[in-house]
């Protein structure tokens, strides 16, 4: 063998052994490469992926995400996979994700989008069981899904330690509240046991004026005369449909509401109501920085 011979027989082991590594790190960064990637239909598990420092490739009506739930935001280089309740399959297709994930109301999808990935379904607010265990559950099992048992952990601890911290910073009075939510301008959610606002409720030792009924997702639809026979301050929470705001403005029975003539009412930015851990977290912040507040004008 001459000497150029011998030179090309060691060279191309590693020209060869070169290709590899680019083509396995390429692989790793692709778009399309499924070994990690996730989809989801579902904000609530949206946002708990994001908080886990996981955030999916997929998300359906990115936009309605960050009206309704507000933070965390979805990083810019997540794709809108369409409608909750109709997405986008082709474009899922050329997505690839390994993983779909789902919640039970979308469980009629599932046939059709096995064909794309596996499909996971992961139930939150099942009645009987209590709340926040269960969102505790959902956040150690997305974590599990992830092979990062640690971060799930990590995320717990935090968020119930920064409950305790908030509690501490209330007045030693609160008076009931009524955390509602605007459907129209005569209808209202309010929220109750079986929920996510309730369960934070508990946490920070607050009282929650409503003691009806609720469904399994934590509220009861209800008029808003309603509202005017319990003594309670009371708390919304945006988004306000399209006109509403303009319509109670001229509504004499809105505007006979004890919270809203002695200018107590409080109004707090779009928090998901139908969420996990980063929810409750955001729910428990805006809402005793809003009890604090007149406390801290008055030192």
């Amino acid at each position: 063998m001459n000497k150029s011979s011998k030179v090309m027989s060691v060279l191309i082991p590693s020209f060869r052994h070169f290709a590899l590594i680019l083509g396995s790190l390429w692989l790793a960064a692709s778009p399309t490469a499924a070994s990690d990637s996730l989809a989801t239909l579902d904000w609530t598990l949206a946002e708990t992926l994001v908080a886990l420092g996981e955030s999916p490739d997929g998300v359906a009506q990115v936009g309605d995400y960050h009206s309704w739930v507000g933070e965390p935001r979805l990083p810019s280089r997540v794709t809108d996979i369409g409608l909750r309740t109709q997405p986008n399959v082709e474009l899922l297709a050329r997505m690839a994700p390994e993983h779909i994930l789902l919640t039970p109301m979308f469980a009629h999808l599932t046939p059709r989008l096995s064909r794309i990935g596996t499909v996971d379904s992961m139930a939150l607010y099942t009645p009987g069981d209590d709340t926040w265990e269960q969102i505790l559950g959902l956040t150690r099992e997305l974590g599990e899904l992830n092979g990062d048992r640690e971060s799930a952990e990590a995320l717990i601890s935090s968020t119930e330690a920064r409950m305790a911290e908030l509690a501490a910073q209330l007045p030693a009075t609160v008076p009931p509240l009524l955390i509602v939510q605007f459907m129209d301008e005569r209808h209202v959610r309010v929220f109750g046991e079986n929920g996510l606002f309730q369960a934070v409720m508990d946490r920070l030792g607050l009282e929650n004026a409503w003691q009806g009924e609720t469904n399994s997702w934590g509220f009861s639809l209800v008029a808003l005369e309603a509202l005017l026979e319990l003594e309670a301050r009371l708390v919304v929470v945006e988004p306000y449909p399209a006109g509403v705001e303009a319509k109670l403005a001229e509504s004499a029975l809105w505007q006979h509401h004890p919270s809203v003539r002695d200018d107590s009412l409080i109004t707090l930015p779009p928090t998901w109501s139908f969420g996990a851990l980063p929810s409750a977290q955001r729910f428990a912040e805006l809402l005793v920085n809003a009890l604090v507040r007149p406390m801290l004008g008055n030192l």
